[in-house]
């Protein structure tokens, strides 16, 4: 079942986009759609931070270059498909193999349908009034992920730990 959030800022757009990186795993693709100016950079560049626990890392627009890449704990490849002519693009650009290695950020997907995959993490961004909308779709597996990392930035808010940072942790533990 889709999920439908209210962001109400771009600071809540961007601990969206925080939280999300807890949610996500290698293979997962993450279509973004919603108008000029709805969201989808924010969230992205946040989600990309995140994964590199780095709030200051410089995260340009791939508008122009179509891709950027990022070679994290959990690589992560930003594509914006606005510009391209042809869906068969895609596979000049690499997507499969950025797919197999982290996440792929899809911007504009619908300029490669038929291309991409059919299952996906789907991210509607909305305006609505001064903030945003968010639906998320995709796989049950997937939602469920999602719901929890929501879940836990909901029982913070709700334990007044509002501004915690919740961080990814990049070291596996071994207990005895």
């Amino acid at each position: 079942m889709a999920l439908d959030i209210a962001l109400a800022d771009e600071a809540a757009t961007i601990r969206f986009g925080e939280d999300m990186a807890l949610a996500v795993r290698r293979g997962d693709y993450i279509a973004l759609s919603g108008d000029l100016g709805a969201g989808k950079s924010t969230f992205s560049r946040a989600l990309i931070r995140a994964i590199a626990d780095d709030a200051r890392l410089e995260v340009p627009s791939p508008t122009f270059t179509l891709v950027q890449s990022y070679d994290l704990r959990l690589p992560v490849a930003h594509f914006d498909l606005y510009r391209i002519a042809d869906a068969a693009e895609i596979d000049e650009l690499g997507f499969d193999e950025a797919l197999s290695d982290g996440v792929c950020l899809v911007e504009w997907p619908e300029k490669g349908s038929g291309t991409l995959p059919a299952e996906g993490i789907s991210l509607t961004f909305m305006h609505e009034g001064e903030g945003r909308r968010v639906s998320i779709d995709g796989p049950e597996a997937a939602l469920a992920r999602i719901r929890r990392s929501l879940a836990i930035r909901a029982f913070l808010d709700e334990a007044d730990y509002r501004d915690a940072v919740r961080l990814y942790h990049t070291e596996q533990v071994a207990y005895t």
